[in-house]
C-alpha cells in the first residue's frame, strides 16, 4: 500500500510538471485524465490478468522482490500504523486487533470464482460445506412422529419389532415415548445372531445410551461433535428436554456431497411428477429437500416441513380440495385423513 501510493502520488506530480512546462497550466486536466488511462492500463489491468495466468512464473521472482522492499519499508510502516491507531483512538474508534479471517459470503465468492480450476462437482461441496454454518439439525432431522421405539420392559415387542424392522436403529422407551433411555443397533442383534448368542437378555446389554443434541445447533458444530464423541447419531431435544427428532450422521455428509444412500427411493415417493407437469407430494417431506428437487424457494423460517408451512399459511386444519398459494406454487389439498394432511398436489406457477 506504501509503495503504491508513493508511485501513484510521484507519477502525478512528474505529469502536472511536465505538461506546465510543455502545454502551460491549462494541460493539467489532460495530463490527468491521461495519466489516470495508463495506470490503469499498464500498472493495474494488465499486471495483474498476466501475474493470475502466469502465477509460477510470477510468483517467486516478485516474492524476492517484495520481501526487500519490506525490509527497507518496515520502520515506516510501522509509524504509519502507530499514527493510524493514535488517530482512531482520538476519534473514539476501538482498536480490536487484526484479523486474517474471511466471512462466509467472501469464501463463497472465492469458490465461485475458482469455477475454471475447481470442478463442478468438488464446487458444490465447498459450497455446502460453507453452508454447514447456517443449516440447523431440525432442518434435517427424522422428525419424532417417525422414529421406532419400543419399550424396553416389553420383551414380547422388542422380539417383534426386530423381526419386522427395516431400519438399521431401534430407540428404546421406559413406561413413556418421551423417556428414551438408549438405541438398539441392528448390527450388534445380527452379530448376536451369527454367534449364536441371541436371547432376550443379551439383547438388552447391547441397548446404548442416547446422546442428545439441543435444538438450534448447526451442522458444522454437531460435524465436529459426531467427531469427538465417536457417534453417529444424536436425538435433537427442545428447551423442555423433549425429544423432536433424530439427527444422524449420514444426513449431514449428505448435506455436502448430496444424496448417496437408500434414501433416494423414498425421495422419489414421496414427489412424483404428473403428466400436466404437476406435482403429488407426501407433506411430511422437508421444505429443503423439496427446494432442492424442484427448484423453488419455499421459505422455511416458519416451518421445516411441507405439511407444517400449510398449517402456518392457514392458522387452522384444512379440508380436502382446499387450494393455497404460496410464493410461486400452488398447493392444492388432495387427501386428509384423521385431521393429518396426507397428500397434496404441488404445481409450480410461471412468475411471467
Amino acid at each position: 500500500m506504501l509503495g503504491n501510493n508513493f508511485v501513484n502520488i510521484f507519477a502525478s506530480s512528474i505529469a502536472t510538471v511536465l505538461a506546465i512546462k510543455l502545454w502551460g497550466e491549462g494541460s493539467i486536466v489532460y495530463a490527468s485524465i491521461m495519466l489516470t488511462f495508463v495506470i490503469l492500463i499498464f500498472a493495474e489491468t494488465t499486471p495483474k490478468t498476466f501475474a493470475a495466468k502466469n502465477p509460477e512464473k510470477i510468483a517467486l521472482p516478485a516474492a524476492l522482490i517484495i520481501d526487500v522492499f519490506i525490509k527497507i519499508f518496515k520502520p515506516f510502516v510501522w509509524i504509519i500504523a502507530q499514527l493510524s491507531k493514535n488517530i482512531l483512538k482520538i476519534l473514539g474508534v476501538k482498536d480490536e486487533g487484526q484479523t486474517n479471517s474471511i466471512s462466509s459470503d467472501e469464501l463463497r465468492m472465492v469458490v465461485n470464482d475458482a469455477k475454471p480450476v475447481i470442478a463442478l462437482n468438488y464446487q458444490k461441496m465447498l459450497l455446502n460445506i460453507i453452508d454447514l454454518e447456517k443449516v440447523k439439525v431440525e432442518d434435517i432431522m427424522i422428525p419424532r412422529h417417525e422414529l421406532i421405539s419400543v419399550d424396553i420392559n416389553n420383551h414380547e415387542e422388542i422380539l417383534s419389532q426386530l423381526e419386522r424392522i427395516q431400519h438399521t436403529r431401534l430407540l428404546t422407551f421406559d413406561g413413556s415415548q418421551d423417556n428414551i433411555t438408549g438405541v438398539l443397533h441392528m448390527r450388534d442383534i445380527v452379530n448376536l445372531y451369527a454367534k449364536g448368542e441371541f436371547s432376550i437378555d443379551n439383547v438388552l446389554t447391547l441397548v446404548r445410551s442416547p446422546y442428545f443434541v439441543p435444538e438450534g445447533t448447526s451442522l458444522a458444530h454437531q460435524l465436529e461433535h459426531f467427531q469427538t464423541q465417536k457417534r453417529r447419531l444424536g436425538l435433537v431435544v427442545d428447551e423442555y428436554g423433549e425429544v423432536r427428532g433424530m439427527v444422524v450422521l449420514e444426513d449431514i455428509l449428505e448435506e455436502i456431497v448430496g444424496q448417496f444412500t437408500s434414501n433416494q427411493s423414498e425421495i422419489i415417493e414421496e414427489v412424483t411428477k404428473q403428466k400436466d407437469g404437476s406435482y403429488l407430494i407426501d407433506p411430511r417431506i422437508s421444505i429443503r429437500e423439496l427446494n432442492a428437487l424442484l427448484k423453488i424457494n419455499l421459505s422455511v423460517a416458519k416451518a421445516k416441513t411441507l405439511n407444517g408451512l400449510i398449517l402456518e399459511t392457514l392458522q387452522s386444519i384444512p379440508k380436502r380440495d382446499i387450494s393455497l398459494k404460496i410464493d410461486n406454487v400452488l398447493i392444492e389439498i388432495m387427501q386428509i385423513s384423521d385431521r393429518t394432511i396426507k397428500l397434496v398436489k404441488l404445481t409450480k406457477i410461471d412468475p411471467s
